[in-house]
């Protein structure tokens, strides 16, 4: 089988929806199939590179509007490939218009990541032809049934939607290495003192070494601003996993605020880490303040890993990982205090705090949120799809190279 996926950006490029789509092409050339993914390069110049079998194909970038990258070859790379699927990941509205207008795949499949949250001025524009490229898919992968029933889009499109929740491999996250671990601990100088003192209103009854984690991309949506503001009424440090567009802010809030000495941004950590820094925390918090969270991958990440989540009920997926007073507790989104008053609960109460630990782990391990199982499904469904093809309208050629 032939398969294209079409996206913006992919590995080095950290992120998300990139890591899924890596994910999903290596295992399926590992299956067998040739794959193709096709994306925006960083500079003017067009790239064909070969990574883990992967076939990479970077097209020259223009610019970028509105985070979106605009590439003049990008379009007509897709009108020469002949794939048998062509996996569009949505949102990239370039991607997602080259393919419905030029694109020469026998079947298309959309996983829809999130709706356009942030660029309103651009979604004016685009919806049209956003209508037409739903409706000419094939399928619709949706990550989690929250989305379907509360995306405007989704909504009208629902009889062509799947679920297939995005997966991890439980068992990385299940034993870490003990050094690595001590050393994400033992770099935080923590002391009964220092809580105390380092914001009236924090209570010296709980435990002042304790650790809170906060691991992606540092985007406005993250809402990470307001566990900085909550921290201000909790006895605790953050460790920041990640970076992006919003780290100097909010390295000058924490300074503001009064919290920077408790406040440890780690920059991107490696994956081979990311086990032992989950491991070394005692609470994962997830503050998303808008939709574009649309599913929360170091939800899992972390609940495998046996912590107890807090997050925000933004109407997506983050709600169907993490379940209200069964893996962890859900609040509202964009209040520090009702933050703050979640994890002091937690932090005050170690026996509630393990049984949401334990619960979140035996959730984390549910086949549907396992990596094979999103890669299967995937492939079962490109599989039906063909089927069905085959039967409306004959085999077609499949000697055509992609490029």
């Amino acid at each position: 089988m032939r398969i294209l996926h079409i996206y913006k950006d992919y590995y080095p490029v950290l992120g998300g929806i990139e890591n899924h789509v890596r994910v999903l092409a290596e295992a399926q050339v590992r299956a067998g199939h040739h794959v193709t993914v096709l994306v925006a390069a960083r500079g003017p110049r067009t790239l064909i590179e070969e990574m883990s079998g992967v076939q990479v194909i970077k097209a020259g970038r223009l610019a970028t509007v509105a985070s979106a990258p605009l590439s003049l070859s990008l379009p007509a790379i897709v009108a020469r490939l002949r794939p048998d699927i062509t996996h569009l990941h949505f949102p990239y509205p370039l991607g997602e218009a080259a393919h419905t207008l030029l694109g020469r795949a026998r079947r298309t499949v959309i996983t829809y990541h999130s709706d356009i949250v942030r660029q309103q001025g651009l979604l004016r524009f685009y919806r049209p032809l956003l209508w037409r490229v739903l409706a000419k898919a094939d399928r619709i992968i949706a990550t989690s049934p929250n989305y379907i029933a509360t995306s405007p889009y989704l909504q009208r499109f629902a009889d062509k939607c799947v679920v297939i929740p995005l997966g991890i491999d439980a068992d990385r996250f299940s034993a870490p290495d003990p050094a690595q671990v001590a050393a994400f601990r033992n770099r935080i100088p923590i002391s009964a003192d220092e809580c105390r003192s380092s914001k009236e209103g924090i209570s010296a009854k709980q435990p002042p070494s304790a650790l809170l984690l906060f691991v992606g991309r540092l985007r406005y949506y993250k809402g990470l601003d307001d566990l900085l503001r909550a921290l201000t009424q909790v006895p605790a440090h953050l460790l920041v996993g990640g970076s992006g567009p919003m780290e100097q802010p909010w390295r000058a809030l924490a300074q503001q605020l009064g919290v920077a000495e408790r406040v440890h941004f780690l920059g991107d950590v490696p994956d081979e880490l990311l086990p032992s820094l989950y491991h070394a925390a005692d609470i994962f918090v997830l503050p998303a303040n808008a939709r574009a969270e649309a599913f929360g991958t170091v939800l899992l990440e972390a609940m495998a890993a046996g912590l107890p989540a807090i997050s925000t009920e933004v109407g997506t997926g983050t709600s169907y990982v993490n379940r209200h007073g069964e893996t962890g507790l859900v609040v509202p989104p964009c209040e520090p205090g009702a933050l703050a008053r979640a994890i002091n609960l937690l932090l005050s109460d170690t026996d509630l705090r393990r049984r949401l630990g334990e619960q979140a782990r035996m959730r984390a391990r549910r086949p549907e949120f396992s990596q094979a199982h999103m890669v299967q499904q995937v492939l079962e469904l490109y599989h039906e799809l063909l089927a069905a093809s085959l039967t409306t309208s004959g085999p077609a050629n499949s000697d055509v190279d992609l490029v």
